[in-house]
């Protein structure tokens, strides 16, 4: 496989993808622990702000086509960031250790620098964890053309991941500063394989972060290119903090006692054919 790299003029550098397609998609859906009495999503949120220090950082995905191990990282950045108000941070070396260990990158031999994909990062998230110890509990998909669905679990849970296949018009030109929007613009291109992750939304669409500029994928195209006939995805990544915050915000509106027992059943192996 060879990694696509892309000028970005924001950057004043390329950037480059390396999201791989998953083969498999997630077992566990969000639709099935939702109890029917979530309360009513707030028109707007956004938890990006505590995140910055993080979502600022490229981490090296200007060089590496690391970036699921971006995503990742930046998802510790909000849910961090958002609980402690210090968004923790990993260095390069602590980023080329994971990218190494998930997608077989052995530095200095570029034909080693493959990409990777979120389900084979999350299983490794699972069972290894981040740099500061924070292990993943699981994945629960989310139905990117539930706007309701997709509110509820920003709001729930502050951030989601997304695994995408970039329409070429959305970087033919790219985006030249932070805040941007990306919406429906012809059939997702395998070439840009992309994952980002969002930390809001508002009545235009989902707040993302990608290559450190912040920016929004409207509701209609997020229907489109994170579903998975468009060889996307979009889902929950679920720590026992989040879990905890989530009860705390919605303590009936969910099954929380169901969704942990399947975590625990699986052990680990959260997705199906």
């Amino acid at each position: 496989m060879s990694i696509k790299t892309i000028d970005l003029p924001f950057l004043g550098q390329k950037v480059c993808f390396g999201r791989k397609r998953p083969v498999e998609k997630f077992k566990l859906r969000f639709t099935t622990y939702n109890t029917g009495i979530l309360p009513i999503p707030p028109r707007a949120v956004d938890y990006t702000n505590k995140a910055l220090p993080s979502l600022n950082k490229v981490y090296l995905n200007d060089q590496l086509g690391d970036c699921v191990i971006a995503g990742g990282s930046h998802m510790r950045g909000i849910t961090s960031g958002n609980a402690t108000g210090t968004p923790v941070l990993f260095t390069p070396s602590e980023i080329i250790a994971m990218y190494s260990a998930i997608g077989g990158y052995v530095p200095g031999n570029p034909a080693t620098d493959n990409g990777c994909d979120e389900n084979t990062a999350g299983s490794y998230w699972m069972s290894t964890g981040f740099p500061d110890g924070v292990k993943w509990l699981g994945f629960v998909g989310i139905d990117a053309a539930n706007k309701t669905e997709v509110m509820q679990a920003i709001d729930l849970f502050e951030a989601v991941m997304l695994g995408i296949e970039l329409p070429d018009a959305w970087v033919n030109p790219m985006p030249s500063s932070p805040g941007f929007v990306w919406d429906l613009a012809g059939e997702p291109d395998p070439e840009n394989g992309h994952c980002v992750i969002s930390g809001g939304y508002d009545d235009v669409g989902v707040i993302i972060n990608s290559w450190g500029m912040l920016g929004k994928i409207t509701w209609e195209a997020l229907a489109k290119y994170a579903s998975h006939q468009s060889g996307g995805q979009l889902f929950l990544a679920v720590s026992a903090d989040m879990i905890a915050k989530g009860q705390n915000k919605a303590p009936n509106g969910m099954d929380w006692d169901t969704l942990k027992a399947d975590f625990a059943a699986l052990g680990g192996q959260t997705i199906t054919k």
